[in-house]
């Protein structure tokens, strides 16, 4: 079923835009909240007439758009994570987390408008897009970092690791030369 679209909806689109739904959806929730109109001629036309209205909404929610556009644009935001002992994290970032960073920095956007290339399981400086509108994309920097208690705990295991290894080989050259001494020895006892 098709329907325009009076305000912005969350899943679906913004103000004007002709989008198909399921028809229980539309009669459940779109039309007796006001969202949408069913999209025929009569409507269509009605809508055109409407058009100055809708167009006058558009631009505020574009304008509202840019200027968080703007705000983001410089941005790094910074996630402290957990990380294990190879450097890879506990779980991947999601946008949720992203999202309520933001938020702390003073910028609310909603976690669906949120995308990445792959996802984000290792520490480093990621892209992240925001589609706060149609033609509006912001563009700002995701730094994943390791808890600073936590670095030093794994640079005292990897420490530790080197060290035993380090024993580990002595060891070994150690046996491996009382082995050849050994073999040495019974050769010139033969």
């Amino acid at each position: 079923m098709k329907v325009i679209l009076i305000e912005k909806v969350k899943t679906l689109g913004t103000i004007g835009e002709i989008v198909n739904v399921s028809a229980g959806f539309a009669r459940n929730y779109l039309y007796p909240n006001k969202l949408a109109i069913l999209a025929d001629e009569k409507n269509s036309n009605v809508l055109k007439d409407k058009q100055k209205a809708l167009a006058k909404k558009i631009s505020a929610e574009k304008d509202t758009a840019l200027a968080l556009k703007k705000k983001l644009e410089g941005i790094t935001v910074e996630l402290i994570k957990k990380v294990g002992a190879n450097g890879r994290l506990f779980g991947a970032v999601t946008s949720t987390e992203i999202a309520k960073e933001l938020e702390k920095a003073g910028v609310s956007i909603e976690r669906r408008l949120l995308s990445f290339d792959g996802s984000i399981k290792s520490l480093g400086t990621y892209e992240v897009k925001a589609k706060l509108f149609n033609d509006v994309v912001a563009t700002f920097n995701l730094k994943v970092a390791i808890d600073a208690a936590m670095a030093e705990e794994l640079k005292k295991q990897q420490a530790e690791a080197q060290k035993r290894n380090a024993d580990k080989k002595a060891k070994a050259e150690a046996a491996k030369a009382a082995a050849a001494a050994e073999a040495e020895a019974a050769a010139n006892a033969e």
